[in-house]
């Protein structure tokens, strides 16, 4: 197939691009810069150059594809309001272009803010509806449009997708032990998270791609439950630094933005989508990532 993504030179992206072009299928990468085209046309990929906001350049991709995955995202933690309005209208524009085709549309989303008290399952709908939730209801969005001929699945990813050279949430815990000379986790550390290795959650998007049936929600998750405390002690370890525990009025102050993350238990279970997909982890865990040294440097 020749598969359109968006995010193609990010963490999640990149690794996507790889796998699916070991699998043999032509790729075209969504790149804003010269340098994310140098990237992406280094592994073998089509450089496609426009972005969230160029609708067109996103319209043009998706008809000129045999399937999409939309990875990108603006992130933009100041303005969260900006970043749910464009994933809103560029899903909705690739959505409809897509429409009547049954080729396949992967879309990412998080796991938080679904279910409060256990973890996430795969048949939990999200509770993000409509242009003014989180990410513009794009999730829901995309699941909606199975109906209107489009073979959408949802992939859900554990709050980290960890690896050597993540940028992502314990790449900014390491940051803040580096700083302030400590490893910390808040209050008592037991609220726990899940994860998966980036290889994984790669081969997952390429699964889905080819075989997961439309309107499915698929969960990138490796290792269901690590405490915070533990995740702290495997950077101490790894950073040499002492572990200690940060009081929760203190977070914001000592980890920044991913303080708030940290304090909130994020874990799924992903037994639907291994079934589903014949998905089988074999990654290294999150614990065995950080001790060997991916987050040392």
């Amino acid at each position: 197939m020749r598969v359109f993504v968006t995010g193609a030179s990010g963490w999640i992206g990149s690794a996507t691009v790889d796998e699916l072009l070991a699998a043999g299928h032509e790729v075209v990468g969504l790149v804003r810069s010269d340098s994310s085209a140098a990237a992406v046309t280094a592994k073998g990929a089509i450089a496609h150059r426009g972005d969230l906001d160029d609708l067109d350049s996103l319209r043009l991709g998706a008809a000129d594809s045999d399937a999409v995955v939309h990875l990108a995202n603006k992130h933009d933690w100041g303005n969260p309001a900006e970043s749910d309005r464009a994933e809103r209208a560029a899903v909705e524009t690739m959505l409809d272009t897509l429409a009547g085709t049954d080729r396949p549309f992967v879309i990412a989303n998080a796991l938080s803010g679904i279910v409060e008290g256990r973890p996430v399952v795969e048949t939990d709908p999200s509770p993000a509806v409509g242009p003014d939730s989180d990410r513009g209801g794009s999730e829901n969005l995309a699941l909606e449009a199975a109906v209107r001929g489009v073979r959408s699945a949802a992939v859900r990813f554990a709050p980290s997708v960890h690896g050597r050279g993540d940028w992502g949430f314990v790449t900014w815990l390491a940051e803040a032990a580096r700083k302030h000379g400590v490893s910390g986790y808040i209050g008592d550390g037991s609220t726990t998270w899940s994860a998966v290795h980036r290889t994984d959650a790669a081969r997952l998007i390429r699964l889905a791609v080819e075989h997961a049936p439309a309107g499915s929600r698929l969960h990138a998750v490796a290792e269901e439950s690590l405490t915070t405390k533990a995740i702290a002690e495997a950077l101490g370890t790894a950073l040499a630094v002492p572990v200690t525990s940060i009081d929760p009025t203190d977070a914001a102050a000592h980890f920044g933005v991913v303080g708030h993350f940290f304090a909130t238990t994020m874990t799924a279970k992903s037994a639907i989508t291994r079934d589903l997909l014949d998905w089988n982890p074999t990654g290294p865990g999150l614990i065995e990532d950080i001790t060997s040294g991916a987050y040392t440097n």
